[in-house]
C-alpha cells in the first residue's frame, strides 16, 4: 500500500481542521421535524430543508411504507432494462401535472437530474449561460456537455444580457439559460421576469432548479416561476426536500424532451430507478402540498420566516436581506462559524456553520431554515440561544 498517498491525505485533512473547514457528522436518532435528539439530548433543529414540516409526517411515511409492501424494497434494476413500475410512471405525471408540464422523469438524486440535463440536449453549437452561483449540480452537468459556457453574475441582468449578447455573435444555435430558483445558499430568489424577458429578446430557453422553491414558494407551492409568474422551459427539481424528504430528483419540460432525456441522460439510464417508498411518500406530500392543507403550511412558513428575521434583526444579527424560509446569520470567519454552531449545539439548538468551498472565503454564516412544523415558542427560544451565543462570543453587544 502506497504510503505517501495516505500521508497527503492525512496532511490535507489537518489543513482542512487547522482552518476550520471540518465539516462535522452529527448522528440524529429520531425522525426528522422541528425537534430531534441528537448526542442522547432532544434540541430543536433549525438547518433542514424540510419546508412543510412533512419529512416526519405519519401520513407521509405511511404513504412509503405501503408502496414498499406493494412494490417491494426496490426493482434491482435500471428502468429501462427491467426497472419501470406503475408508481413511477404515476409519480412522473403527478409532478408534471402540479408544476403544470407535458411530461416529467425521474432521477434517483436532484444531482443526477441537473448532472444529466446539459449533454443530451446541447453540443458544441450551443451555449449554456449560466448564474455565477449556481448549484454545484448544475455547474457539474455544465462541465460534463460540449456546449459553449458563459456566465454572469448573480441578479446582474446587464451582465446576463452581455452574456446572451456574446453567445449570439459566437454564433449559438441554441441558448439556454440556467439559474437557481432560489439560491441554497443565500435565500435570494432569482429575477426570473427580467431573465424571462432577456431570454425572450434573445431567443434562449429558461431552465431553472428548483429544489429550494417547489412545495413552498408561488400559488399551491409551484416554485420559483409561480412566484414570479412567469413560464420557464425547464424546470429541475427534487423530493428530499418539502416534498417529503426523503430523497429522487426530477426534470419537467415538454415531452420530446423528456423524451430525449431519458434516451440519453447518464444518470438515468445507469442509475437504479427510484424507490417504490420513495415514490409513494413524494405522491402523498404533493397531494398535501396542493391543496387546502398546503395552503395553510406555506402560510405558516411565511409567518415562521418573518418572526425569525425580525427578532434577529432586533438583536443586532446581520442577516442576508430576502423572503425566503432559507436566513443566513453571517460571521465571515469559518473558525468562528463553527464555534458557534457548537455553542447553540449546546444551548439546544441544531444550526450548522457554512464556510468555504460550501461558499467563498470570508463569507462563513450560520444558515439558518425555517419550517412550516416550527411554533413561534421554537422561533423565540432559537433566537434567545443565539443572542445568548452572540454575546459570548463577541459577535453583538
Amino acid at each position: 500500500m502506497p504510503t505517501a498517498f495516505h500521508t497527503r491525505i492525512a496532511a490535507e485533512l489537518a489543513e482542512i481542521d487547522a482552518q476550520g473547514l471540518t465539516k462535522p457528522e452529527r448522528v440524529i436518532h429520531s425522525r426528522q421535524g422541528p425537534v430531534i435528539e441528537t448526542g442522547g439530548r432532544r434540541v430543536l433543529n433549525f438547518c433542514a430543508n424540510n419546508y412543510l414540516g412533512l419529512a416526519g409526517d405519519s401520513r407521509v411515511v405511511q404513504a412509503g411504507d405501503r408502496a414498499a409492501e406493494a412494490y417491494g424494497a426496490g426493482t434491482a434494476s435500471v428502468r429501462f432494462i427491467c426497472g419501470t413500475l406503475g408508481i413511477h410512471k404515476t409519480l412522473e405525471r403527478a409532478i408534471a401535472d402540479y408544476l403544470g408540464f407535458e411530461d416529467a422523469i425521474l432521477f434517483a438524486a436532484a444531482f443526477d437530474a441537473n448532472g444529466g440535463l446539459f449533454e443530451p440536449l446541447f453540443g458544441p453549437e450551443d451555449a449554456i449561460v449560466s448564474d455565477s452561483l449556481n448549484h454545484a449540480s448544475i455547474i457539474d452537468g455544465v462541465r460534463l456537455c460540449k456546449a459553449k459556457r458563459y456566465r454572469f453574475a448573480t441578479s446582474d441582468m446587464a451582465d446576463l444580457e452581455a452574456q446572451l449578447k456574446q453567445a449570439r455573435a459566437d454564433g449559438a444555435r441554441d441558448i439556454i439559460i440556467a439559474t437557481d430558483g432560489a439560491f441554497s445558499m443565500d435565500g435570494y430568489i432569482a429575477r426570473l421576469p427580467e431573465i424571462r424577458a432577456l431570454a425572450d429578446r434573445y431567443d434562449a430557453l429558461v431552465m431553472v432548479d428548483d429544489c429550494h422553491a417547489t412545495g413552498f414558494l408561488g400559488p399551491q407551492g409551484k416554485g420559483s416561476f409561480a412566484h414570479h409568474g412567469v413560464t420557464v422551459d425547464i424546470v429541475t427539481g427534487t423530493f428530499g426536500k418539502a416534498l417529503g424528504g426523503a430523497m429522487g430528483g426530477f426534470i419537467c419540460a415538454t415531452t420530446p424532451v423528456v423524451e430525449l432525456l431519458k434516451q440519453r441522460a447518464r444518470p438515468y439510464l445507469f442509475s437504479n430507478a427510484l424507490a417504490p417508498s420513495v415514490c409513494g411518500a413524494s405522491l402523498e406530500a404533493i397531494r398535501i402540498a396542493q391543496g387546502e392543507e398546503g395552503d395553510a403550511l406555506r402560510a405558516q412558513l411565511v409567518a415562521n420566516a418573518a418572526r425569525f428575521r425580525g427578532a434577529m434583526t432586533e438583536a443586532g444579527f446581520n442577516l442576508l436581506p430576502g423572503e425566503h424560509p432559507i436566513i443566513p446569520v453571517m460571521l465571515g470567519d469559518a473558525r468562528l462559524a463553527q464555534d458557534f454552531a457548537a455553542r447553540m449545539l449546546e444551548l439546544g439548538v441544531y444550526v450548522i456553520g457554512f464556510s468555504f468551498p460550501v461558499v467563498p472565503r470570508g463569507q462563513a454564516r450560520i444558515r439558518t431554515q425555517m419550517s412550516a412544523a416550527h411554533t413561534f415558542d421554537h422561533i423565540d427560544e432559537a433566537v434567545a440561544a443565539f443572542t445568548t451565543a452572540g454575546k459570548e462570543l463577541g459577535v453583538i453587544r
